[in-house]
């Protein structure tokens, strides 16, 4: 019998895929978990939106870093270290006694998890097309989301075989096994892969280069990526507030027991899953077919906003539990459907730099995981009802939709300024940016 092997940019994308599963299971298995933990540990809901929202804090700071240590140092080794701190949080997460213990776990996993979505940018630069850019994150992304719809189902099935605790431990295990994996199956340069083929390299853009820094180039990268980070902090505001609410707005909105309300949940999810794959699929193809890099990013990311928007209103108008479901499930398809085109941004713009710029993006518009669950916590501790904070919620899809049109991501950074730009270099690819050779 003839054995199959996958090609080696296949096997490498695949191992990203299972990392974003496994990191977004590890990061949203708290929410299911807590309809347990809350009342055993006498937790408020104020308290729960700052355990929710701790795992931002290092995650923001981090993207910012390891973005910049992916670059200089490699994703291998960047991501050997980022696994092994978020399987070690995670299993102590199961160890926590209370609201201090569970802040300070959640805060190492996210220092863990900081480096690892720049990190797997980076890697992709490398190992991915520039015309598939899209498609590959989007794939990934659509890994994580399927990693929120299995989380609830499976910490479920662990707490109710075993007990909350025991959830955190084996899926710490799961994260150790995942590090292993990488360390064997990934090379720095795809060229030193032992699998890879003639076929595959040539396919592949040129090897990137160290670049050289001069100064002030951080601080103006970041200034042209401010746009586009706005509009991934509009994204993620709505990402968060069901990553982190769902389970409860079910159970507490209409007195589901914990059941049904992760079946809903996991409906939710579910619908980005598809949302990511479709989105970078989409971007992809209008990319090939016109060219276009504002086309198949900026503006099709400003159709997905105004979608995830408009599918917030019958949710704020209906109440009624399959109505919601529908509506919040299409709300999480469209808003998915941004990933693919956002993330590629970082690699159009910033090639060379594709985690340092990657992680500006990410760090900058993540912050929203730390204000929109506190901000949906104390709403609804202070309201009672869902309403105001969907109403919120829109206004900021509103804002992102006007930002998409500032993002520009047709033009290139360009490492060294103008005045000392080498003479014969226009920058006019987005894909490979001039980069300082001093």
């Amino acid at each position: 019998m003839k054995r199959i092997q996958l090609k080696a940019t296949t096997t490498v994308l695949l191992m990203l895929c299972l990392m974003y599963f496994i990191t977004y299971v590890d990061r949203v298995n708290i929410s299911t978990a807590a309809g347990q933990f809350k009342s055993e540990l006498g937790l408020s809901n104020t308290q729960l939106g700052f355990i929710f929202s701790a795992f931002a804090y290092p995650y923001v700071i981090f993207q910012f870093i390891g973005g910049w240590v992916s670059d200089r140092f490699g994703a291998k080794r960047t991501l050997i270290a980022c696994a092994f701190i978020w399987a070690v949080a995670t299993t102590l997460t199961g160890f926590a006694g209370g609201f201090a213990t569970l802040v300070a776990a959640r805060l190492l996993l996210g220092l863990g998890e900081g480096a690892t979505f720049p990190a797997s940018t980076s890697a992709m630069a490398s190992w991915v097309r520039k015309d598939k850019r899209g498609m590959a994150q989007g794939i990934t992304h659509s890994s994580a989301r399927l990693g929120n719809a299995v989380a609830p189902m499976l910490v479920l099935a662990l707490m109710t075989a075993f007990d909350w605790r025991f959830a955190f431990y084996l899926l710490g295990a799961l994260s150790f096994g995942w590090l292993v994996l990488w360390y064997v199956s990934y090379t720095e340069k795809p060229a030193d892969h032992p699998r890879i083929t003639a076929g595959e390299i040539d396919s592949l853009p040129p090897p990137r280069i160290r670049p050289v820094e001069v100064p002030g180039t951080w601080a103006r990268l970041y200034r042209r990526l401010l746009p586009v980070s706005a509009v991934y902090f509009c994204y993620n505001w709505i990402l968060w507030l069901m990553l982190d609410w769902m389970p409860l707005y079910f159970m507490h909105s209409f007195h589901l027991n914990i059941k049904k309300a992760v079946i809903f949940t996991s409906g939710v999810f579910v619908a980005g899953v598809f949302g990511d794959l479709i989105g970078g699929l989409i971007s992809d193809k209008l990319l090939r077919r016109t060219g276009n890099l504002k086309l198949a990013r900026s503006i099709l990311v400003a159709f997905c906003m105004t979608m995830t928007g408009l599918s917030l209103i019958p949710v704020v108008l209906i109440h009624e539990p399959m109505y919601s479901l529908i509506f919040l499930a299409a709300a999480m398809f469209f808003n998915e459907m941004n990933i693919g085109p956002m993330w590629a941004i970082p690699m159009d713009i910033a090639y060379d730099r594709s985690g340092t710029a990657s992680g500006i993006m990410s760090g900058t518009g993540f912050t929203a995981a730390i204000v929109s669950p506190v901000v949906a916590g104390y709403l609804i501790d202070r309201l009672g009802n869902w309403n105001v904070t969907f109403l919120l919620s829109i206004g900021v899809m509103a804002c992102g939709v006007l930002l998409t049109f500032v993002m520009k991501p047709d033009m290139p950074f360009v490492a060294t300024p103008k005045r000392a730009a080498p003479s014969g270099h226009s920058g006019r690819d987005a894909a490979f940016p001039v980069v300082d050779k001093n």
